[in-house]
């Protein structure tokens, strides 16, 4: 039975980069910057601040920031690939 994938542990880096520790014993650091730089979207914009930026948590396995406004499938995390798809986000 296969384990599902989870963050155990999100630490800031630096500018708009974390360090994410998974599960299975994989370590990454994600640059958050360009993708947050490129957006045209006010709510995901407002994570330009860096105050705003380090308000993240873990909740349940994956990465949150101010209940599940911003998040990011747990796989393109995993890949650091978050360029390549949208976040979810419940801002309208």
């Amino acid at each position: 039975m296969s384990k599902i994938l989870s963050i155990i542990e999100a630490i800031y880096v630096d500018d708009y980069r974390l360090e994410l520790n998974f599960n299975d014993g994989k370590s990454v650091i994600v640059d958050f910057g360009p993708f947050l730089k490129s957006s045209s979207q006010p709510e995901i914009r407002k994570y330009l601040d860096r105050q705003s930026f380090r308000s993240f948590q873990i909740v349940e396995g994956d990465l949150d920031w101010n209940d599940f406004d911003l998040t990011f499938p747990i796989s393109d995390l995993y890949e650091n690939s978050i360029l390549k798809n949208e976040p979810l986000s419940q801002a309208n």
